[in-house]
């Protein structure tokens, strides 16, 4: 770092740098939010030397400030009104405030003081938004300078790492799902996993509890549900997630070779074994081996990954040297595995070892439709920020085929409908005529008033005109989408309209 550099932004200089880093470094990961920020929390204090710093964000669902985190063990949460407090002015005005003496100052709100027992003293605070001028998404504030005031460089710093963290948050699973308006929304406490609810909170319960010890976990459900994710998120959040992730697709290896791609082979062990090849079990040392589809193991291979779950010791194929790995076993299967237990194609000793910790990942269809929503809008945003698509709006009628649909396929189905969708949407518009035409409960664009009721005795010109007329309803109200996918001009479709309802 230059001397002007260190000039500019005093002691601790790489401790501010390293924070910007680290922050960009887990935005591509599993990792739990809350953990995110906490982890900014504590960098930003040592970086600005003071005693706590809060990361406050705008809940654009309540309309007020929570603390998803700060350097704050006395409560895990705090909430206050928008308009209240210095954070509160912050998040309101969109400008930087610093204060050296807090309690001074008619913007001072004592209450979370006298809630966490702490005494503030002096304060910076600055917006966190993606860009100067753009809507306010929350607060990052600093208390107690080590020195008893925070100076302008402190300030110039704490405005930069707003915007950061603001460009950072747009990028995780907390993005708003309104980006014009402020604040954010919590759509799941890990990022890249959407889901809220009581079936989905009951998993992120578990997976923030085995993320805290090397137990073997079983992740069960059908396919598609995101059991991979959540397997990712357990190292991520684990205190191996500085080693490697290694996932062996278990329906993927042929019945010869699956002993080599786990344990690895000698030189000469069989025809073609040219050279000595470390299996998974050993490149995962470190970190995290996650076997998915556990189920298809065949019997030889389920007897050496018991040996290894039991004393951490294998062998290669062709070798008879005993090795040893540190590395935490996840698996995942779709199977009933105690039926395969009675029906002697899987091992009951094995089957109790890898279901020390089990969990139960739900269908995408009881999750609710307020689920399929918030993913499909997910993936919407994901996919037309990576096709250059503008910003995604679905029609009711979309809309209407995702929730009468079943989800044989889980949230693999839905993320593929919607790439496709996003795609076939130069102008941003999700359409039901975009879903895949043999997909059950979908709209089709020839069909556009699925379950439609047009009463017995009427003439043809009045069925079709109550048949319009249920199509702008389902549009909307949009008489021009209507007409196009009637196939009809919108004269046709505004007389239809003067004629007023059918009889029924």
């Amino acid at each position: 770092m230059s001397p002007a550099a260190e000039a500019r932004y005093p002691a601790p200089a790489m401790e501010r740098l390293s924070l910007l880093v680290d922050l960009a470094s887990m935005l591509a990961r599993e990792v739990d939010l809350d953990a995110m920020l906490a982890e900014v929390g504590a960098s930003l204090a040592a970086a600005l030397r003071a005693e706590r710093a809060t990361v406050w964000l705008v809940d654009a669902e309540r309309g007020d400030l929570v603390t998803r985190v700060a350097v704050l063990p006395e409560v895990s949460e705090l909430r206050q009104p928008l308009e209240r407090g210095i954070a509160g002015h912050v998040a309101s005005r969109g400008a930087p405030v610093r204060i050296d003496d807090a309690p001074a100052d008619p913007r001072f709100d004592p209450s979370a003081d006298e809630r966490t027992g702490f005494s503030t003293r002096s304060v910076l605070a600055a917006p966190i938004r993606e860009a100067s001028g753009a809507p306010v998404r929350g607060v990052v504030q600093v208390l107690n300078a080590e020195g008893g005031r925070f100076d302008s460089d402190d300030e110039r710093y704490l405005v930069a790492l707003g915007i950061q963290l603001g460009n950072a948050l747009a990028m995780t699973t907390l993005r708003a799902e309104d980006e014009s308006g402020p604040g954010l929304v919590l759509r799941g406490p890990f990022n890249r996993i959407i889901g809220r609810g009581p079936l989905m909170d009951a998993v992120y319960e578990r997976i923030g509890l085995a993320a805290q010890t090397d137990a073997t976990v079983l992740l069960r459900g059908e396919t598609g549900t995101g059991k991979t994710l959540l397997a990712r998120a357990i190292h991520v959040n684990s205190q191996r997630s500085a080693g490697p992730f290694v996932t062996v697709d278990c329906t993927t290896l042929p019945g010869q070779l699956v002993e080599s791609e786990l344990f690895g082979h000698e030189r000469g062990a069989f025809t073609g074994a040219e050279r000595q090849v470390p299996g998974k079990v050993e490149l995962a040392a470190g970190g995290t081996l996650f076997l998915d589809e556990i189920g298809e193991l065949p019997p030889a291979a389920q007897g050496k990954l018991l040996r290894f779950l039991q004393d951490r010791s294998f062998e290669r194929v062709g070798g008879r040297e005993p090795r040893r790995s540190d590395c935490r076993i996840l698996c995942a299967t779709h199977r009933d595995l105690e039926a395969d237990v009675e029906a002697g194609v899987f091992r009951r000793d094995l089957y109790y070892r890898v279901r020390v910790v089990q969990i139960e990942v739900p269908r995408l269809a009881d999750r609710g439709a307020d689920a399929v929503e918030r993913l499909a809008k997910h993936f919407a945003t994901t996919y037309a920020d990576r096709y250059g698509r503008p910003a995604p709006r679905f029609e009711p009628a979309a809309l209407e085929a995702l929730h009468a649909h079943r989800w044989p396929g889980n949230v693999r189905e839905l993320e593929h409908w919607i790439e496709s969708a996003v795609v076939l949407a130069p102008d941003g518009v999700i359409r039901a005529r975009a879903f895949p035409d043999d997909a059950p409960g979908a709209a089709r664009s020839e069909t556009p008033v699925s379950g439609a009721v047009i009463p017995h005795g009427l003439s043809v010109a009045e069925a079709r005109d109550a048949y319009i007329r249920a199509t702008v309803a389902r549009c909307g109200g949009n008489k021009s989408e209507a007409a196009r996918q009637l196939g009809v001009s919108r004269n046709t479709v505004a007389r239809a309209l003067e004629e007023g309802p059918a009889e029924e």
